[in-house]
């Protein structure tokens, strides 16, 4: 079995390592990407608002989970755009597409979490 080329390994040492990975990519999305801040800020007021809005631990995670879903989204789309910008910054059909699709990932993930939180905020208020 060959070795990660970065020499990561195995184990304790490979989940150390990825760790790493993931820190640093929320940096760069901190540092490079407007809507990421946008959104983690707001994730910070409607992740404690889940917890005071649902009235169960079903309701509290899918109103949390649609949160974490839209920057799951958005680092997705950033590491896409990235990813071809990097290839080429030319204009083609399939980067303008592979582009588009990831902007349209964020959307759906932004329309289902705001259309669950307007359902959890009527029948609170209902």
């Amino acid at each position: 079995m060959s070795q990660h080329p970065l020499g990561t390994g195995r184990g304790l040492r490979r989940v150390v390592a990825a760790w790493g990975y993931s820190v640093k990519g929320l940096r760069a999305a901190w540092a490079h990407e407007a809507a990421f801040r946008q959104e983690l800020a707001l994730s910070l007021v409607m992740l404690p608002a889940a917890m005071v809005l649902g009235t169960n631990w079903m309701e509290r995670a899918v109103l949390a989970g649609t949160v974490v879903l839209v920057l799951v989204a958005e680092l997705l789309n950033s590491a896409v755009e990235a990813a071809v910008d990097r290839v080429s910054m030319d204009h083609h059909p399939l980067a303008g597409r592979a582009k588009d699709m990831g902007s349209a990932a964020v959307l759906l993930s932004l329309l289902l979490c705001g259309l669950t939180w307007l359902g959890a905020l009527w029948s609170a208020l209902g």
